[in-house]
Formats: structure tokens, sequence, C-alpha cells
């Protein structure tokens, strides 16, 4: 299906808004069209990419003045503007209501009538998503014989150093976490994990943390289920080697109904303390933390075979490079580690529109694809229901960034999770339980999102990035740059640049060292929002409160 020397997206069905049916593409190559145009202009720096041969729009590799003449697909095109590095300019005169073409399919339509070299961005550019949709199951042939990308990565049975737990299950961590029931008891448990942390050094383990959240009392229905399914997730997920769960004693998230909750679970590495049922709560939850930490540095790191890795694939501040660049690097990533019988997890549903289709026919089966049209029409009523709409482009940084409308993002997006077949679909704040590509409910939101990935068992969050942000959820929270500048600009929060496959690096390179890097990460090595501490989470919320 591809030509796995670099990650490509082409047509293989129309959108669901188009009426037409769209003949299926000539598979391009980026990085021999980066390559040509690197011989055509006498091996100076790249200008611009046409991503795939039916766009009507390229994208701006470097900033592009006015007056810049380019030559695409052997015409000259004189710009008749300046167009922002990662920006979209017009290949051809549009008329009004014409769609724009990028990825091979329609990011929208023109808002008014527009002439070829024209820089194309949010306010020429309208969306064509709309309310619910009917779809129709056209499953689509994987070959699992390309997925395994002829990467060279030594060995064929690649493993990393992690923890076997009680229960089978494998961490990439041995970490103890205070978790609270409720709000009301965070200021205990920052005093707690502060306190252990003090008297510790913290030595034997890798981190000490508290999750402070406001929620677990004042909440009805799914906002209360999705507390507690959250938490449950936390205090079960194999990167804890001890958790310490901390309540107040009158909250609706009771601690002994928590208690039943969780299921099975190791109690000589999950403690509870109620802290109305106490004299002294930090003396009480300091004696529990001892009892844990004891437990805890006993654990020893041992090879672990590389199926058993999960990984979340996120993305956030998005910019115009993010869908040729990280996203597609992941996208390769995901489809080695699913023929190495691991999993990855794609999540925010909102931006899976416009490109949703490309999702359902790769569904292993029609209950599948059954359970990914509810995925996508779930969220849209969610929108709909509070009188949002549908296609509203997500925020001003990824309009600065040159993605115009929701759709750009969405194709994009969606190529983190590369060409594997989707093997689960999962509610939000459900665990996995299956390998394999996953795709989970949740919204864009990354601190939200991001949480519901950790909670669903990935060990891991591959967060991709055009824009630049610090923040980490409960596991490593892993920033892959969609561009070098960014990756230059703040080390203290990129851990990889993928910046470098427009640059000189061919795809298949990048992804050998990306798989080396995640298998260091998976064994033990730190990333930048470990090294700071930034950890947290975030509950979606969704109904009133009391």
């Amino acid at each position: 299906m591809y030509d796995w020397t670099i990650y490509d997206v082409r047509l293989k069905m129309p959108c669901p808004q188009e009426k037409a049916t769209i003949a299926t593409l000539k598979q391009s190559n980026l990085q021999s069209y980066i390559d040509n145009r690197k011989i055509e202009n006498n091996m100076m720096e790249t200008k611009y990419l046409k991503i795939n041969p039916a766009d009507n729009v390229a994208v701006a590799i470097t900033a592009l003045p006015a007056g810049e003449k380019l030559t695409v697909d052997g015409k000259e095109i004189t710009l008749n503007e300046d167009v922002p590095a990662g920006h979209k300019f017009a290949l051809k005169d549009f008329a009004e209501g014409e769609n724009v073409i990028k990825y091979g399919y329609p990011i929208g339509h023109a808002r008014k009538a527009q002439k070829q070299g024209d820089w194309m961005n949010e306010n020429n550019i309208k969306t064509n998503l709309s309310g619910l949709l009917e779809y129709t199951y056209n499953p689509v042939n994987v070959d699992l014989n390309t997925t395994t990308l002829n990467l060279n990565t030594g060995a064929p049975n690649l493993t990393f150093r992690g923890y076997k737990r009680k229960n089978g299950d494998v961490g990439v961590r041995n970490e103890i976490w205070i978790i609270p029931t409720v709000g009301c008891v965070n200021g205990i448990i920052n005093q707690l994990a502060e306190g252990l942390r003090r008297e510790t050094g913290g030595k034997g383990v890798d981190a000490i943390m508290a999750y402070p959240h406001n929620y677990g009392c004042s909440q009805l229905g799914d906002d209360h289920e999705n507390t507690k399914k959250i938490l449950r997730d936390m205090v079960l997920h194999p990167n804890a080697g001890a958790v310490l769960v901390v309540g107040l004693g009158c909250e609706n998230n009771q601690p002994d109904v928590f208690r039943e909750f969780l299921g099975d679970y190791d109690q000589e590495r999950v403690k509870f303390m109620v802290t109305q049922k106490v004299g002294d709560e930090y003396e009480e939850g300091m004696e529990l933390l001892r009892e844990l930490y004891a437990k805890a540095i006993q654990d020893q790191r041992e090879d672990i075979p590389l199926s058993e890795l999960r990984v979340g694939l996120k993305c956030g501040g998005s910019d115009g490079f993010s869908g040729i660049t990280a996203n597609p690097l992941l996208g390769m990533f995901s489809d080695f580690l699913v023929a190495q019988g691991g999993t990855s997890v794609l999540t925010e549903v909102p931006e899976m529109f416009g490109a949703e289709t490309i999702l359902m026919n790769r569904c292993r089966t029609k209950e599948l694809f059954e359970d990914t049209v509810k995925l996508i029409n779930d969220f849209k009523e969610y929108f709909l229901s509070h009188g949002e709409p549908v296609g509203e482009n997500p925020s001003p940084g990824n309009k600065a960034g040159g993605i115009s409308t929701l759709e750009d993002k969405a194709l994009g997006c969606t190529q983190k999770c590369g060409t594997s077949y989707v093997e689960g679909v999962l509610p939000y704040g459900e665990r996995l339980k299956v390998k394999g590509l996953n795709l989970l409910s949740a919204p864009g939101n990354d601190l939200v999102a991001a949480t519901a990935l950790a909670s669903c068992g990935c060990h891991m969050v591959l967060f991709t990035t055009g824009r630049g942000t610090p923040f980490g959820t409960y596991v490593p929270t892993m920033k892959i740059s969609t561009n070098s500048t960014l990756a230059k600009n703040k080390p203290g929060w990129i851990d990889f640049n993928a910046g470098v496959i427009v640059e000189n690096e061919p795809m298949k390179k990048t992804c050998e060292r990306f798989i080396e890097y995640i298998i260091k990460v998976a064994s033990g090595e730190f990333v930048n929002n470990e090294k700071k501490g930034y950890k947290e989470i975030a509950i979606f919320k969704t109904g009133v409160t009391l």
C-alpha cells in the first residue's frame, strides 16, 4: 500500500461530504518529491511541498515573499502575497465554493474567488463539515507485510527493560503515586508526596507523585462515573509500583465503594486512607507510604518483548508541518509497533472529523465500523447539544501555524495511526482489551486527551507539536517537534525533532532513530516532562456541578 522509504498520504476513498466518486490516485513519494525540488533548485533549500498529486494547494516549507516565482508540476506560479512557512498557496484559480484539496482530500471550500498564487488560510477557506452523517462500510485491505517497514533496527525480536507486575502486566516506570478520591484532600496529598521525597530522596523509584484533581464530589451521572473510571485506571496502571489512595470520608466517591470498583488489585501495593477516620492524617499517611516505598524499591527492570509496549498518539499546538513530518513519523512507528505485536491508541475524536472514513474503512470488522460511527456521531451530538458547530477550528495557534479548517487538522492528525487495521474502539475511561491499533473516545483538549490515553493503559504518550508545550500527564509524555526551529528554541520541551524530514533526512532513517529512542525511554530514560516534574491529570466533564 505504501512505499515505506517515506510515509505518504494518498486518496483511497472520498470524504463523506463529497458526492462524486474520486478515483484512487497513483501513489506519490514525499521524500522523492523533496529531493527533486532540491535538484531543480540547484540543491538549494526546498521551498514548497505539494503533498498529493490531486492537491490544488502547496505548502511553503520556508517563508516565501510576494513576487516569488515557483515552478510546480512544470507550471510557473507567482505568489501574490507573502506566505508564511507551513501555510498554503493556491496552485490554480478558485471559484467561490470550489473545494480546496490537500492530502488528496477536501479540507474545505473557497469562501470567495481566489487567484493562483494567493495565500490560502482560514480567512478564505471555509469548512465543509456539518452535523451527523450516515456512513457506509467500505473496508480496505491492509497489507500487513508492508507494516514491517524493512527498517534497520537490529535484532528482529526487540525488547525494552521494563517491570513485570504481579498480575502479569508490564510497566515502563516504577513510581509511587498518591491519588485522591476527592479534590478536598489535594493539600494533604501534596504534603505527603513532598514528605516522602524529603525522607527518602526518591532513591530506588522513578518518581514520587501526588495527582490532585477537582472532582470526586458534587457530580452526577456520567461525570461521576468518568471520575471513578479515570482514578481506577490510575490505581491499576502498571507504571505505578505502589499507590496510596486518600479519601475524605463524606464525598460522593466513597472510598469503600471505590475500593470495590477497583476489582482485583494487589493489596500489598495499593493502600487506602480516609482522613476523617484517622487522627493525624499526615503521620498516618507517611506510615502507609513507608510500607509502600519498601515494597516498590524491591522491583527491578528486566527484558520485556516490544510486543508488550502500549503507546498513546497525541498532537497539540499543530502547524502546517504536522501532517508532513511528525504525524507521519508516528504513523510509521505505529505500524511498526503493531507489526511487532504491540499497541497504539489514537484519540481526539473531534480532530477525526473530516478524516473519519479513513479510519472507519480500516476497521477489522463491521462491528468495529459501527463502534467507530458511534464514536464520531456521539461527539458530534455532544457539540450540537451545546449549540456548538462541529467544524470549528480548534485554536488560534493552529491557524497561525498554517491549519485553516478542522479537516485540514484532521487529515494531518489521523496520520499518527499509520495504516494498520483498527482492532478496538474504546469508550472514555475504559481500559485496553486487545492489542493493535485502538481508537479511544476523548476530546481534543491536550490535558484531557493525554490523561485518557494514559488511563486506558498506555505506557507513554507520543505528543507531536508545531507550537510547543511543556505539559505532561502521569506517564512519560514525549514531545516530537514538527519543525527544527521549535526544537532549537525549546530544548527543554522537545524530546525528538521530526523537522529534519523536510531538510535532509529520509523518513525511514528518522524512524529508525525514533524507534531506538522509544526503547531507551521505555527502558528508563526520562523525557523532558519527567525531568522537570511536569505531571498532571485532567478528567473530562460534561454535566452540572451540584
